[in-house]
């Protein structure tokens, strides 16, 4: 969970953020509440998870709280939108910074973040173990990286004559509008903290393991993000962080001179390369679980007979990500469509109270503060996706309407009698 959340935001671009909350309390006040929303949204899937160990995380909790419908509008989105295109624009990150060490035009930036994600697609198609010790490898570099930031930024910055200095613009004009755009940066540097819950069927001692991962994980990344953005502060004045779409580099480049943007490039290469390699691993067991309902064509389903992963899902996932890479349509369609997760995470934080109520199923794991957590979640969820559509209605209807397409979809698919019952 920790190698699939910290990818590159961290390291490039905490500018949203400090653009819109121009105070360095604000800031990190930001970074807290976003990391507390995110435990609480680990809180809610956890019961979930320990409900229902079958592979597909999100979709199975959709399904069996509302409608295969719900279910099938979120894999419809994942598959086309949201998990493809941010495999797509990890791995052209990835790609940019690996131009920093090797001359790259737009074809080899390209060229590079599809062989990548193709390497990863092969990893991933000859077992989950292999995929899963490739990203834990990654991780454990990656937090020693964030901690060698951390340490070395306190310990040098306070020589320089700018540190902790704040900003020149006034933060009297702050409105809830900024605050919640602030937030949703910050949410989306969170990204990816529910697919430990993808691959349950594969996962030992899934009832355990998953709730135990996904608030540990939770509760590391926000320690590492809010001390990651201590130290940006510390190091720059506030306006020079705000403006900046490097920070981890320009930090490096004040401390030790212009080697530091050398060292910060190899370091947001690793990271994108460990969270690309997670990413990759979740997404085939949504679309394996769904072929299994009958809401994709069953063959998507098949398992490989050596490897035992579902080989066909992992390489169909690879191809689509490439195509998007190759057309530069991932861009489009990720900003365009992203926010609705949100409204498919405050569906789920209902589904609870939904699932409560089944007398068939038993649960291992009780959320902490039900009611009031999940309905806090689920409140702040809808108003991520208000406040996108009020802040930019054009865009929002459009990504609200790629993802609704699939409606008519399902329904073509139901009255063809494909979809079966779900199991839990």
């Amino acid at each position: 969970m920790v190698g699939t959340i910290i990818g590159a935001s961290i390291f490039v671009q905490p500018s949203e953020i400090t653009g819109q909350v121009p105070s360095i309390p604000g800031v990190l006040l930001v970074w807290v509440v976003a990391g507390a929303l995110t435990l609480a949204g680990a809180l809610v899937t956890a019961e979930l998870a320990s409900t229902f160990t079958r592979t597909g995380g999100v979709y199975v909790y959709l399904t069996a709280a509302f409608d295969p419908a719900v279910g099938f509008l979120w894999g419809w989105a994942m598959f086309w939108t949201m998990h493809s295109g941010i495999i797509a624009a990890i791995a052209v990150v990835f790609a940019r910074y690996t131009g920093f060490f090797v001359p790259l035009g737009d074809v080899g930036i390209k060229t590079v973040a599809i062989a990548v994600i193709l390497i990863l697609t092969a990893v991933n198609y000859v077992g989950v173990k292999q995929g899963s010790r490739l990203q834990t490898a990654f991780t454990a570099v990656k937090l020693i990286a964030v901690l060698l930031i951390i340490a070395f930024g306190f310990a040098l910055g306070g020589k320089l004559p700018e540190h902790f200095v704040g900003s020149t613009t006034a933060s009297a004009d702050l409105s809830l509008s900024s605050v919640l755009t602030a937030l949703v940066a910050g949410l989306f540097a969170f990204g990816g903290w529910h697919m430990v819950t993808y691959n349950s069927e594969e996962t030992v001692d899934p009832v355990r393991t998953i709730p135990r991962a996904l608030i540990l994980g939770t509760v590391i990344v926000t320690v590492c993000y809010v001390a990651m953005n201590a130290v940006y502060l510390y190091v720059l004045p506030l306006d020079a962080v705000s403006s900046s779409t490097r920070v981890a580099a320009d930090m490096a480049d004040a401390l030790i001179g212009s080697g530091g943007g050398a060292v910060m490039s190899g370091i947001v290469m690793f990271s994108t390369f460990g969270a690309l390699a997670g990413i990759v691993l979740a997404g085939p067991r949504v679309y394996y679980a769904m072929a299994r309902d009958g809401l994709l064509f069953r063959w998507v389903g098949g398992v490989h007979e050596r490897f035992q992963t579902p080989h066909r899902a992992i390489v169909l996932q690879g191809i689509w990500a490439s195509i998007l890479v190759a057309t530069g349509t991932f861009r489009a369609l990720f900003t365009r469509v992203i926010y609705t997760e949100w409204l498919f995470f405050g569906l789920m934080a209902l589904g609870l109270f939904v699932l409560r109520r089944r007398s068939d199923l038993t649960r291992r794991y009780s959320a902490w503060g039900y009611p009031v957590l999940p309905v806090l979640f689920a409140v702040c969820s809808f108003a991520i996706v208000i406040n996108q559509l009020v802040t930019n209605t054009a865009e929002s209807v459009v990504g609200l309407s790629l993802v609704l397409i699939g409606l008519p979809v399902y329904y073509l698919w139901a009255r063809k009698g494909y979809v079966r019952p779900p199991t839990t």
